[in-house]
């Protein structure tokens, strides 16, 4: 956690996802520079453009704005964000947002602009909030982290993306067809308050983002994240026909009037796999960014950790 607010004269350092080719990312970059130009501040802009090296650049970035009482900023989308914001909590740097990304969830529930240039301008005029993040196995997430067969949505989604051009459309289209095809179910051990709960569900999907617990209809659990917790959702196991009418109820706003769906908040929770499975290792899905990481998986509420830059 940063230790105090960063001094008025500030310097911005900036990981920036190169995105969409090279004369948006030069569009970027000066849109930055010339904003932060004009209000007398200094910046320094790292560009990333291989997303599996995010994390290696943010930590690099990090360290020197640490040493140096910068601002630590992310410019791209939600995995962009998680990276950055990761080693932000791990160095005590005050965070930073551009989003850039095709849902901004984090961005928006805070109230920063989509538009590169208002949401620059919005850095100059903020103050530091600390805000809530979720943690599983020592991994930070800002919105949302999932196993089973969320994680296989967002891959295919990727691939889709890649093929299709990255707009809210084909995120949605690629979502309908993984989800409405063969996948298996997960049997799985849930440890809540020294009590073990077996679990069948082809997906666990842990929220830390009022506005998206808002859009899908889960009350009351969009206000969990106020309240330092975490919000879990785990759909038992149906039909195809069924699942479909899940879908259509969280596009409508109305996931929480289903039957089919178990949900609960919680500050901490152990997700075991069966004595007998043998499985170790498991795909997590963390802001839209997929990884294996060990069993039991240990997800946690850090209330009030992130030092995040929000405008008046």
């Amino acid at each position: 956690m940063a230790k105090q607010d960063p001094r008025p004269d500030a310097p911005f350092y900036v990981v920036l996802n190169a995105g969409s080719g090279r004369t948006d990312t030069a569009l970027r970059c000066a849109t930055i520079r010339d904003v932060l130009a004009s209000a007398g501040r200094a910046c320094e802009l790292d560009i990333v453009r291989e997303g599996a090296k995010t994390p290696e650049v943010a930590a690099e970035v990090a360290a020197r704005a640490a040493r140096d009482g910068a601002i630590l900023v992310a410019a791209g989308g939600d995995g962009t964000l998680n990276a950055v914001a990761h080693e932000a909590l791990r160095h005590g740097c005050v965070f930073g947002v551009l989003p850039q990304g095709t849902f901004n969830y984090f961005g928006r529930s805070h109230g920063i602009p989509e538009d590169l240039a208002e949401a620059v301008r919005a850095l100059l005029r903020a103050r530091v909030r600390r805000v809530q993040v979720g943690m599983v196995n020592q991994r930070s997430f800002l919105v949302n982290a999932s196993v089973g067969l969320y994680p296989r949505l967002l891959e295919e989604r990727e691939h889709d993306k890649q093929q299709f051009g990255r707009s809210r459309v084909v995120a949605i289209l690629s979502g309908l067809k993984t989800a409405l095809g063969r996948h298996r179910n997960l049997r799985i051990t849930i440890e809540l308050d020294g009590k073990a709960h077996r679990l069948r569900t082809p997906t666990l999907f842990v929220g830390n983002n009022r506005l998206q617990m808002e859009q899908v209809g889960m009350q009351p659990l969009d206000h969990a994240v106020e309240e330092g917790r975490l919000a879990a959702i785990a759909p038992r196991p149906v039909s195809r026909w069924r699942m479909l009418g899940l879908l259509l109820r969280g596009a409508l706003g109305r996931l929480g009037e289903a039957e089919d769906v178990v949900a609960f908040a919680f500050r901490s929770m152990t997700v075991h796999a069966p004595l007998l499975s043998g499985r170790r290792r498991i795909k997590v899905a963390a802001d839209g960014e997929v990884r294996k990481l060990e069993l039991p998986l240990r997800f946690e509420a850090l209330d009030g950790q992130l030092a995040l830059l929000v405008a008046d």
